[in-house]
């Protein structure tokens, strides 16, 4: 609690002096209206201060990059003695320094602010009321206290723009051989009892006779071609602004969101495995809020160096149709690791996310990715979206 009572303190001695000296009964009742003043001012601050419940509230759980969200703001206290609009000391959700914020003009035991914010990166943020100001009318009380419960958050999903279409390794089944799968009977996988339906050639007779009931042969479908997405997890390279470093992994993020979007629009499947501190493998099965959501999680802090994960998805490539890869940076351990992965067979594009499509020190490895059959697309992230 804080005080400001030279002014009034003063005010009180000097009237209470003058009516003693005078007689004069009406300093004597401006005194004691200065000292009654005071001690209502002391007695609202700390009734409304003791009652006092804070809320934030946003009208939206999710959005994606560049909408805007309402947020509000409501404080509300029991006290009857008029207070001073309350002081909001707030932790900005874009990780920008505090703010403090008067909620409303009047005074009164419900008070309200609605303000905007804009979804500037995609990601998940969490911000909160630090801290709420209490004052008398006169401003000679003021009391802080710290809120619970008050926190908030904002998911920002990426936005997704039309890619090229990837591309299979030939030999690939496609739906033809699938449609004939169950037609080959020289590879059963299981047996199951007979259903009205089946065709005759799949029932096993030797072992219909031993059980005693019609058994029929199960045969395994072969699967189509997988598309696999990998994203580079890592910390981006840094560009020594902030700002700038936020549009590139935004850039990162929706290119891989606009490739996984577009698959699905074929009868491939789709994985894309996800690391960091939220790991995840994302896959065609799920719908496309959850993996836009499992997106918005990537926080960029995987341990592994990006060649290390294409080691890794290197040793399960035997269903793998093709691989598209987005990263923001290029080396020569990389460039080597997918040269040798597209020789196992896959089709490969590499997504270089830059704001240097020209890097004179990246172009020798594009040279190379290009003349081993790579293709290579360039990502300029989108700033000031």
């Amino acid at each position: 609690m804080k005080a400001h009572l030279t002014i009034p303190v003063t005010l009180f001695t000097v009237l209470a002096a003058a009516a003693t000296a005078t007689g004069n009964p009406m300093l004597f009742l401006l005194a004691a209206l200065t000292a009654l003043t005071v001690l209502l001012c002391f007695a609202g601050v700390v009734w409304a201060s003791s009652t006092m419940r804070v809320s934030a509230e946003t009208d939206a759980e999710s959005v994606h990059r560049g909408d805007e969200i309402q947020l509000t703001l409501r404080v509300q206290h029991r006290g009857w003695i008029p207070v001073a609009p309350v002081l909001l000391e707030l932790d900005m959700l874009n990780g920008a320094q505090e703010r403090e914020i008067r909620l409303k003009n009047m005074p009164g035991r419900t008070q309200t602010l609605r303000m905007k914010l804009h979804a500037s990166h995609v990601g998940i943020f969490s911000s909160g009321i630090r801290s709420c100001t209490v004052e008398d009318l006169l401003g000679i009380f003021r009391r802080k206290i710290i809120p619970a419960d008050t926190e908030y958050t904002m998911t920002v999903l990426p936005l997704t723009f039309e890619t090229e279409p990837l591309a299979m390794a030939p030999g690939d089944p496609g739906s033809e051989i699938m449609a004939r799968a169950t037609e080959d009977l020289s590879a059963p996988s299981d047996v199951r009892t007979y259903q009205p339906g089946d065709a005759m050639k799949k029932i096993h007779w030797k072992l219909s006779l031993r059980k005693g009931e019609l058994m029929v042969r199960r045969f395994d479908e072969p699967v189509l071609q997988e598309a696999l997405i990998l994203m580079d997890c890592s910390r981006p390279p840094a560009l020594g602004h902030a700002e700038a470093e936020a549009d590139l992994r935004d850039a990162l993020l929706e290119t891989a969101a606009s490739l996984f979007s577009d698959q699905l629009r074929t009868e491939h499947t789709v994985r894309m495995p996800l690391t960091g501190s939220h790991p995840a493998d994302a896959d065609d099965s799920m719908g496309l809020p959850v993996v836009f959501d499992m997106l918005a999680r990537v926080d960029f802090s995987a341990a592994d160096r990006f060649e290390q994960v294409l080691m890794m998805e290197s040793r399960r490539l035997g269903k793998v149709g093709c691989i598209a890869v987005i990263s923001a940076r290029l080396n020569g351990a990389m460039a080597d690791m997918m040269v040798r992965m597209h020789r196992m067979g896959p089709n490969m594009r590499l997504y270089l996310v830059t704001f240097v499509p020209d890097d004179p020190a990246a172009m020798p490895l594009i040279a190379k990715l290009r003349h081993a059959g790579i293709d290579v697309a360039y990502v300029t992230p989108d700033a000031g979206a």
